[in-house]
């Protein structure tokens, strides 16, 4: 049974990364939240230590590991623009970090990780947990056939993902995007990451709509063409999902197909959990190639006027 902390208890993800601790017949030792609704800690380990302060957390890490109880991973499910501290809080205290997506805000930070990774001798896990679902596995499968009888070929993909958020998100960390990183980030980098995973190395990343509740652009990889637009705004979601009650949409099609993925998410963390024990984990270069797509996305200007805007982004501006 190996020993886990955990920081950010009380956020959404939280629960399933108790849950996949639990799952791999594993212990959780410790928890930290500045917030204390974290009741939730009772369904998976009723015994673990819980802390709203970090010196206090940070006290009972270093008592632990003086008593001869080692913590061998440090879960972070954190807001983003303190994944990069969290990360190395877990490093330097001798423990592995599994992390939550977006590692790190930005390229940089992963170079510097990399060298806490080579003092400390351990490793950072990023949770890109779309890569083991198996619909996506498949698309990978499909789309690495296609390339092998035709190393030229390029697929057209529209990416679109809405999913509603009240006025609350805009007061949380969530609202600010030297926080969050904005829209692209925050709800976008996971979709980043499977698109570069499939279709190869990025050419092109153009952004063409960037507001606080929606983003949109165009990326072009080695071997797709993608339009993409994602938002938080229930006003954007098409009428006829609407008319079911849904309050999100999700949209992949490639050459006009659409991709279903709308289930098999709920073990998904499980999963890559399994797949960190076993030695498979995706680290830092796995995760480097969506934060330099989401960095290159946060830090350039508009294009208003392009032929390859995705069909949404008129619904936003006209």
């Amino acid at each position: 049974m190996i020993n886990f902390a955990l920081i950010g208890a009380a956020g959404y993800i939280a629960p399933r990364h108790m849950k996949a601790i639990k799952d791999t017949g594993n212990n959780l030792v410790a928890a930290l939240d500045k917030n204390d609704s974290v009741g939730v800690i009772d369904s998976h380990f009723p015994a673990a230590q819980f802390f709203t302060e970090f010196e206090q957390f940070e006290k009972y890490m270093d008592d632990l590991k003086r008593h001869g109880t080692d913590v061998e991973y440090v879960a972070i499910a954190s807001p983003n623009y303190l994944h990069d501290a969290h990360i190395r809080f877990a490093l330097k205290h001798g423990a592995h970090a599994i992390c939550e997506k977006p590692l790190v805000l930005n390229p940089s930070d992963i170079d510097e990780l990399k060298i806490v990774e080579q003092e400390t001798g351990k490793q950072v896990y990023n949770i890109l947990q779309l890569r083991l679902h198996h619909s996506i596995m498949n698309l990978k499968a499909e789309v690495a056939a296609a390339v092998a009888k035709d190393p030229n070929v390029v697929f057209d993909v529209d990416l679109t993902y809405l999913t509603s958020r009240g006025n609350w998100y805009f007061t949380s960390w969530k609202g600010f995007d030297e926080k969050s990183g904005g829209i692209a980030t925050n709800i976008g980098v996971h979709f980043y990451d499977m698109l570069g995973w499939i279709f190869g190395d990025l050419k092109q990343n153009d952004a063409h709509l960037k507001q606080n509740d929606a983003s949109a652009g165009y990326l072009e990889f080695e071997h797709a063409r993608v339009r993409w637009f994602l938002s938080i705004n229930y006003d954007y979601i098409p009428e006829e999902i609407k008319a079911t009650g849904m309050r999100t949409y999700r949209s992949i099609t490639v050459n006009g197909n659409e991709i279903e993925f709308s289930g098999g998410f709920t073990e998904l963390h499980t999963d890559s959990y399994k797949h960190i024990l076993s030695g498979q984990g995706f680290g830092l270069d796995e995760a480097r190639k969506s934060i330099n797509i989401v960095s290159g996305i946060r830090n350039q200007d508009v294009i208003t006027s392009a032929s390859n805007t995705h069909p949404f982004v008129k619904n936003v501006i006209s």
